[in-house]
């Protein structure tokens, strides 16, 4: 009996992770999982090229890279219609109300939850 594939197989994602090793963990499940990392960034502005200059099909944001929020990354995303999901320590509340309908999972997480909350 063949299992399905994952639903990030073929996909395109780009992380934005600021942690060096949660960034090659979440990049190399992805790949694991059949998907092309994009990235990862560990920046607003390295993402925002990234986004600029990459065919995507989602995203992976954590909320506050070194102290500088993602927000503009988020932006330029919606604007694009691609979708994406935070990561975040962040409670609800302190994620703008813009971004309410985005999925979020609270860090510590898995790529696993990650991964379902992206793509389904």
């Amino acid at each position: 009996m063949m299992t399905a594939p994952s639903p990030i197989s073929q996909k395109r994602v780009l992380v934005v992770e600021d942690e060096y090793l949660v960034a090659m963990d979440m990049s190399a499940y992805l790949e694991a999982a059949g998907a092309y990392v994009v990235g990862p960034a560990s920046n607003v502005s390295a993402a925002l090229e990234a986004v600029e200059h990459s065919e995507l099909d989602g995203a992976i944001l954590d909320v506050n890279l070194r102290g500088e929020m993602a927000y503009p990354v988020a932006d330029a995303l919606a604007a694009r219609g691609i979708p994406f999901v935070f990561t975040t320590g962040y409670d609800a509340n302190a994620v703008p109300a813009r971004f309410a309908g985005v999925k979020r999972c609270e860090k510590p997480t898995t790529p696993e939850a990650i991964s379902r909350a992206l793509f389904g």
